[in-house]
């Protein structure tokens, strides 16, 4: 759900280097010969890029007054050279702390979400959810067509046999009763035909 990139703009001898060892990294890494090319593509709404840390080689003032960077997601590595421990200990303490922001607050409908302390508020009123009921909640949100009880066992629960259809209707069940209960809301999961969404 949340994938996380180092992209790196301007700064063509440290993407070469990453590039050679890019398998031992659990992030993606982008190459930018200009900073016009991903503002490009954060204008365009590119999730990977927004979600991104950047990485130059000094400060860039394009990037840093922009308003959809966040002035914290950009690491100036300006010491050159650098040993890659030191290296990967400062992307990888970034990407922690974009990783925590990102996750205190996911807007679903009128709610916020966040996945750190499981719980979903509006205004006034907040929910505590179990883990189970999150994943559900994530799932609908990134589908946005209905989803059937056997696509929900699958992705949802990890089952590629079949778990017993009421364990999912009774998870759901017991998560609308919990929503309706805290907010009064009977259609922030709806039923379909086919299945379930948000």
């Amino acid at each position: 759900m949340f994938n996380q990139s180092v992209s790196i703009v301007e700064f063509t001898k440290l993407y070469n280097i990453l590039k050679e060892i890019e398998n031992l990294f659990k992030f993606n890494i982008n190459n930018y010969q200009h900073s016009n090319d991903f503002l490009s593509e954060i204008n365009g709404n590119n999730l990977e890029c927004r979600n991104s840390i950047i990485i130059v080689d000094k400060k860039n003032n394009e990037l840093s007054s922009h308003n959809q960077i966040d002035p914290n997601s950009i690491v100036v590595i300006d010491q050159i050279p650098i040993k890659i421990e030191i290296f990967l200990d400062k992307v990888n303490t970034h990407l922690i702390k974009k990783k925590y922001n990102f996750q205190s607050r996911l807007i679903i409908k009128n709610y916020s979400l966040n996945l750190n302390s499981r719980t979903i508020s509006d205004q006034k009123d907040e929910l505590k959810l179990t883990e189970r009921e999150v994943d559900i909640i994530i799932f609908l949100k990134e589908n946005p067509s209905p989803q059937s009880i056997d696509v929900l066992q699958k992705r949802v629960w990890d089952h590629s046999f079949n778990l017993e259809t009421h364990t999912v209707e009774t998870h759901i069940y017991r998560l609308r009763k919990k929503i309706k209960d805290t907010f009064n809301d009977e259609n922030f999961i709806k039923s379909h035909d086919e299945g379930y969404l948000i």
